[in-house]
């Protein structure tokens, strides 16, 4: 029988994180982030600060995976940027879900991974 894992969560706003409230949040090893239309653009970029600054981080480690969801293609697209580009991620699945039939609208999913870090 396996044993439940201690899970904590926290809603934060989207449009004001920083590299060191992140820190200070703590680590997990996954992220289920689902932010409204404007996307999670402060998000990504403190990840991506963190990425690129070592110093920043300490000891806290960024999220093995985010799971992204998104009810707007173009602002996950540019997250997505970020997360790949920047902050080290890789986007190792996508997807998108017609739930609003005979309209235009869809939600976007992708999921981002780190990189596995193979022993030196």
């Amino acid at each position: 029988m396996q044993a439940l894992a201690l899970t904590h969560f926290a809603a934060r706003n989207l449009f004001e994180t920083t590299p060191e409230q992140l820190v200070a949040d703590g680590v997990a090893q996954k992220w289920l982030v689902d932010p409204p239309r404007e996307g999670a653009f402060a998000l990504a970029k403190a990840l991506a600060e963190l990425h690129q600054n070592p110093a920043l981080r300490g000891g806290w480690t960024p999220p093995q995976r985010i799971v992204y969801v998104s009810c707007n293609p173009a602002t996950l697209a540019r997250d997505a940027g970020l997360l790949v580009h920047q902050a080290g991620y890789r986007c190792v699945a996508a997807g998108v879900v017609n739930m609003f039939p005979h309209t235009a609208h869809v939600e976007s999913m992708a999921v981002f991974e780190l990189p596995a870090v193979s022993p030196a």
